[in-house]
């Protein structure tokens, strides 16, 4: 459901616009995600406390720009393409395993990440007139340039969280509350610097459909995040990413 709406918004007419400003959308994903992961904390004992957290920005800042290419990616890329190269993500995350925590992975990791982009690109491509009949946006190469930050940027966020996981041995929770802070602080001070933070707002408002996607894309976005920090905490992130290429196919 997430994608879905992620996808209508960068994609439909309200009142007679397009809304494009995909930074606000990720504003309003982190706020929330902020908000009710603090009052789970406030409300259930935690573990002591030691990450440092200016640590958090750096996943923070990783995962914005993520979700910023992601978001930008839908305007210029075919959807084939998006998920032929976002298959490409497990092996992407292996790679940047070794660079940020100096990782060794056994074999059958690697091939395991090439199977997967294999299956994914044959099932896609096995019937090139039907995909193309389904699928007419054409693919640029800033689409591909974007396309490719957000697998480099994604990669590097679970990375990076593991790592913290593994030093600091901090609950999911805290991470989570951690990263949305430089989230929710680096996004909300680039809108009011662009001067289009309450302009975003009042449209909203003023847009009943918008404000219903927005929020409902971001409450699907808030429970995703619950699972994905306890999922990297747990099973590492090479697991958590085979697992979310699973629940996409």
């Amino acid at each position: 459901m997430w994608g879905y709406l992620q996808e209508k918004i960068m994609t439909s007419t309200y009142a007679g616009a397009k809304f494009q400003d995909s930074q606000f959308l990720v504003f309003m994903n982190r706020i929330l995600a902020l908000l009710m992961v603090y009052s789970y904390i406030s409300a259930v004992k935690q573990p002591t406390h030691k990450t440092p957290l200016y640590k958090y920005s750096f996943s923070s800042f990783s995962n914005i720009m993520s979700s910023w290419c992601q978001y930008e990616a839908l305007k210029f890329v075919s959807f084939p393409t998006q998920v032929i190269c976002k298959a490409s993500k497990t092996l992407a995350v292996i790679l940047m395993g070794k660079v940020v925590s100096r990782k060794k992975f056994p074999a059958y990791e690697y091939v395991c990440a090439g199977l997967i982009f294999l299956g994914v690109s044959v099932f896609l491509l096995w019937n090139p007139q039907e995909t193309e009949r389904n699928y007419t946006k054409e693919t640029t190469f800033s689409g591909l340039f974007i396309l490719a930050g957000y697998i480099v940027f994604d990669s590097f966020t679970s990375n990076w969280q593991g790592e913290l996981y593994s030093t600091y041995k901090m609950s999911s929770y805290q991470c989570m509350l951690g990263t949305n802070i430089f989230s929710s602080l680096f996004t909300g001070v680039s809108l009011l610097l662009e001067g289009v933070l309450l302009k975003n707002l009042i449209f909203c408002l003023e847009t009943p459909a918008l404000a219903y996607d927005v929020i409902g894309m971001s409450i699907f976005s808030m429970t995703g995040q619950f699972f994905i920090f306890y999922c990297i905490e747990t099973f590492g992130p090479v697991v958590f990413t085979i697992i979310m290429h699973v629940a996409k196919f």
